[in-house]
């Protein structure tokens, strides 16, 4: 999230080991998405609805400028019951966003209506036309169905459920959904989410595949009058298009008001051993921030990492020789700082 001056990095982190658990919001902020400043925790469990875990979720800067947190809380000790839950900034001409509070009225989602308690998490950056807001929620339908269910308000506070879902294929739960507009004539510039899907607009829908473990999507069209969305290639959801072939998951984009793109950040997840990770103190990195953009073709996106990267690079050429590396030898690289 982009707000007065500084981009706002929300991430889950373990206080307590560099194992899964203890899930709160962890906080950084940057002025160039290069260098960054961890901050106090964003959100953690203190309250009913968020006293087992303070999970995935997103930001929204509504229409009066004001941030809103929407998040996934578990409420329960004996099960994952999975409820929905907003915070705001207590302070919010505060361009760092040190504080947030969570209204008495959280949770403000439940899962009703025959919905799987324990798979019902992760809300999206919600869009607003037609005097509604809307947000997605990743699901599973009974033993296989991934679905996104749509949530409409007025007033961001009260929400109903619509009564299709946006999307749905049998691929396992859908984590971490992510829908957003896309320009279909080859330029590079982002859309603000709140962009309807016109013949100049694409969608792309994003869902992370809980059973494989990586991050996939499709491009089409999304209908705001009947809330519905459907990919331009019919097998699609059998045969997604991944955003990284390695480790890269439970993804999100957000759009850049000042620069007019859209970035991408994801979770490389790790593959060593707990015990590895314990005993190294961390476990998990975010992947380098990328611009994301549809291809001239249509049919699937581009990435580049941000330009701010470039300033990264030494003034200096660093050349190595002709050689030949033997299994096990290391080769120094010389001329490099950090």
């Amino acid at each position: 999230m982009y707000y007065k001056g500084w981009y706002h990095f929300f991430y889950q982190y373990n206080p307590k080991g560099a194992v899964w658990g203890n899930i709160v919001w962890a906080h950084s902020v940057s002025r160039d998405l290069i260098n960054w400043v961890a901050l106090e925790t964003a959100i953690q469990p203190s309250i009913k609805s968020d006293k087992y875990g303070c999970w995935s979720g997103s930001a929204t800067i509504l229409r009066d400028g004001t941030p809103a947190i929407m998040y996934t809380g578990i409420d329960r000790a004996d099960i994952n019951y999975e409820v929905q839950n907003i915070a705001f900034p207590k302070n919010k001409s505060d361009p760092l966003l040190r504080e947030w509070v969570k209204p008495k009225s959280n949770p403000i989602i439940v899962p009703e209506g025959g919905i799987n308690a324990t798979q019902f998490r992760d809300p999206t950056t919600a869009w607003y036309a037609d005097g509604h807001w809307r947000l997605l929620i990743g699901a599973l339908s009974g033993a296989s169905r991934g679905v996104a269910y749509v949530y409409r308000s007025r007033d961001f506070m009260r929400w109903t459920r619509v009564r299709k879902p946006l999307h749905s294929a049998p691929t396992g739960m859908w984590e971490c959904p992510d829908l957003y507009p896309v320009t279909v004539d080859g330029r590079q510039n982002g859309l603000d989410t709140s962009v309807t899907s016109s013949p100049k607009v694409k969608h792309v829908l994003k869902n992370s595949l809980d059973l494989r473990r990586y991050d996939y999507y499709t491009v089409g069209t999304y209908n705001r009058k009947t809330e519905r969305y459907v990919p331009d290639n019919p097998t699609g959801d059998e045969h997604h298009l991944r955003y990284d072939y390695g480790n890269f998951y439970a993804s999100k984009t957000f759009y850049d008001p000042v620069k007019r793109r859209r970035i991408l950040w994801g979770w490389a997840n790790e593959s060593d051993t707990a015990v590895d990770d314990v005993a190294k103190g961390w476990a998990g990195i975010q992947a380098i921030p990328r611009k994301v953009w549809l291809d001239p073709s249509g049919r699937q996106l581009m990435q580049w990492p941000v330009e701010e990267l470039e300033a990264l690079r030494g003034k200096k050429p660093v050349s190595l020789r002709d050689g030949v590396v033997k299994r096990g030898e290391h080769v120094e690289v010389t001329g490099l700082r950090s």
